[in-house]
Order: C-alpha cells, then structure tokens, then sequence
C-alpha cells in the first residue's frame, strides 16, 4: 500500500474543486466564550452528500484509468462513504455497489440509494462486512474503493483541512474525529503541507478508543466492537492511517458519550447548524474539558450532517 505525501493532498484538490463545494467557515462567540478558545468549524455537514467523505471518494473515482473504472466500483460502508461513492460513481457514469450492515442508519442507507448506489445488505460487524465485500469483488470484478486505506481517498479528505487553512489565517490546532482515520490522516497532512506549526489532534468515543490505544501503544489495535451514538466512527482504524498518524498526530483524545451529545445539542443551538454526533466529537473534547485549547486558535472539521430526525438523542 503506497504511502501519502502532503502534495497529494494539493493535487487532490485541483482534481475535485469543481465537483464538490467550498464548504464555508463558521464562528460562534458563544462557543468561543464556553471554551476560551477561537474556534472556527469547517462546514462538510454542508458538503455534498452531506459530509466530508464526497472528498476522497470523488478523487479516488476520478483517479482511475478508464479500464479500472469501467469495472464499476464497490466498498463496504455504514452510510457516509456509501452515499459519496454512489455519487461519485454517478457523476462518471459508472456502476457503484455497496456492502451495507444491517445496524445502519437508515437514513444514511436511504442517501446511498438515492444517488444511485446498489446495496448488498450484511450483518453487523467488520469481519461480515469484509467477508460481504470480498464475495462481491470476486462476483462482479469492481474496484474497491475503501472508505479510509486508501491513499486517494485520504488525500481527498485531506482537501477540508486544506482549504480551511486558505480560509483561516494563523491557526494553531484542527480538531477532527477520528474512526478509520481518513479525515484526521488527510487532516494532518494537509496541515503540514501549509504550516510546520499547526497541532492536529484526534478525537473518538471512549467506548470505541482503538486509535487512542493504537497510538498509545504504537500498534494497531483491534475494535471493541462496543456500540457508540457516533455511528460514523464505529469502523476500525486502518493501516495506512495509522502509519500517518503515528508520524503526522500530535495526540487522540476520547469522549464520553453524554459529552457528545451535549456538545452536538450545542452546535445546534448556538450555531444553527444540523450535524450528526460524529461531528460534535471534537467539539465535546473541548466542553469536557478533555482537552484544553484556551487561548488559542482551532479549526474543528464538522464532518457531517446526516441525521435521522425522528431519532434525536435528547
């Protein structure tokens, strides 16, 4: 598996400008207040699809050679990277199938539909899942296009944190959620590509922590397979993230489960914004006091806004 550099990152960007949005960047005084911190949150929950990861899949879809693509692609997903493979797939006018279990959101399921994705319903569970997708590849002959141990696709995540430094000047730390590790992976590479000097720091759910004891221990760690409101990030760390991040991350932070949702109840409150509790991780780190940023400047990446309305957890 190649590895990623900070210029790919760069050469992601210029591939997908025109196909995705150029999210915008919010404040909140009220948040700066809460937290003694200037905080300015990239919009992805108003990304196409609804979140950030339109970004790699769009790049890695459009990275293919003309034979590759013709095969269609496929990957195994709980929703986000489902619905943004399907779109991306659409926008080349290729064949998009996805391996689904079936604990996720149905709204996210719904999303994949709509953009024209094929679903291939599995149980719950990364080995399922995996088992699901390499019957499907060797049925249909797609190319998989992995949702996060994939060099293009980090690279296309990596975009958010890109442009948000263009739109930010000075910032100290960017915040992202972390659950396979291609937004904070892309994230940190992105970062370093416009400054040495921005701290870039992960944050998951307490319940599910394989990438705070992956860096901890310096091995990849296994999944808990605990349950967590932040169904976004319940995947399992990759391979080639974990590379990144050993080098790339500064630190990983957990939260609990009540911090989450306290701090994505706070995010609709004061910002008016709709996002989904993977994006309020970060956030939650800082009202928790898990992490103290007082005083200094933070980019925090909502990475999505999916959201089953009839399923509010307050």
């Amino acid at each position: 598996m190649s590895d990623v550099q900070p210029v790919d990152v760069e050469r992601a960007l210029t591939r997908i400008r025109a196909r995705v949005h150029h999210t915008p960047v919010v404040t909140c005084t009220g948040l700066d207040a809460l937290t003694r911190a200037r905080l300015h949150f990239k919009c992805e929950n108003l990304q196409k699809t609804g979140s950030f990861k339109i970004r790699g899949a769009c790049n890695a879809v459009f990275s293919l050679d003309g034979r590759d693509a013709a095969r269609g692609v496929a990957a195994h997903s709980s929703g986000n990277h489902a619905a943004a493979l399907a779109q991306a797939a659409a926008w080349r006018g290729i064949r998009a199938t996805v391996v689904v279990p079936d604990t996720a959101s149905r709204v996210k399921r719904a999303a994949a539909e709509r953009y024209g994705a094929s679903i291939v319903p599995c149980s719950a569970g990364q080995t399922a899942r995996e088992q699901a997708l390499d019957d499907l590849v060797s049925r249909t002959g797609a190319v998989v296009v992995h949702p996060h141990d994939d060099p293009e696709v980090i690279a296309g995540q990596g975009t958010a944190v890109l442009e948000l430094c263009e739109q930010v000047e000075g910032l100290d730390a960017v915040l992202t959620p972390v659950g396979g590790g291609g937004l904070l992976s892309g994230s940190a590479l992105a970062a370093r590509h416009c400054s040495g000097r921005i701290s870039v720091i992960g944050v998951e759910p307490e319940r599910v922590d394989d990438a705070a004891r992956s860096v901890r221990t310096g091995v990849r760690q296994p999944p808990t397979d605990a349950d967590s409101i932040a169904d976004g990030l319940l995947t399992s760390l990759g391979e080639l993230p974990f590379r990144i991040i050993r080098s790339e991350v500064e630190d990983i932070v957990t939260v609990s489960e009540d911090d989450i949702v306290r701090a994505m109840r706070l995010i609709w409150e004061c910002t008016k914004l709709i996002v989904e509790p993977s994006s309020a991780v970060p956030l939650a780190s800082l009202t928790s006091g898990a992490l103290d940023l007082r005083g200094r400047s933070v980019g925090i990446v909502l990475s999505g806004g999916n959201v089953d309305l009839d399923n509010l957890p307050w």
